[in-house]
């Protein structure tokens, strides 16, 4: 299976039809207490960041968006870059 042109390795499809045995649950070990303790549990997704930026709805000139879009990939970056330089130099 693919996703974004990269392949796993893996058919997806073939894992998710394959049905258990009853010998392939005996194989199993049982989970004791201390497997459970050593176990590592993490929070899913991006850490949170401390300065986290919020979404808004802005209105500007066209030729500002496509000057800024002409830079290329990261130009909403280079924008909030610019209005920050500009907000340090008007306090």
């Amino acid at each position: 299976m693919k996703k974004n042109g990269k392949n796993f390795g893996s058919d997806f499809t073939k894992v998710d039809a394959h049905l258990v045995t009853e010998q392939e649950y005996e194989e199993l070990p049982m989970l004791t207490d201390e497997m459970l303790a050593r176990g590592v549990f993490k929070k899913a997704g991006r850490p949170v960041k401390e300065n986290k930026k919020i979404s808004i709805h802005l209105r500007i000139d066209p030729e500002v968006n496509q000057a800024f879009r002409k830079t290329g990939k990261g130009w909403q970056t280079l924008m909030n870059e610019i209005l920050k330089q500009w907000v340090d130099a008007h306090p």
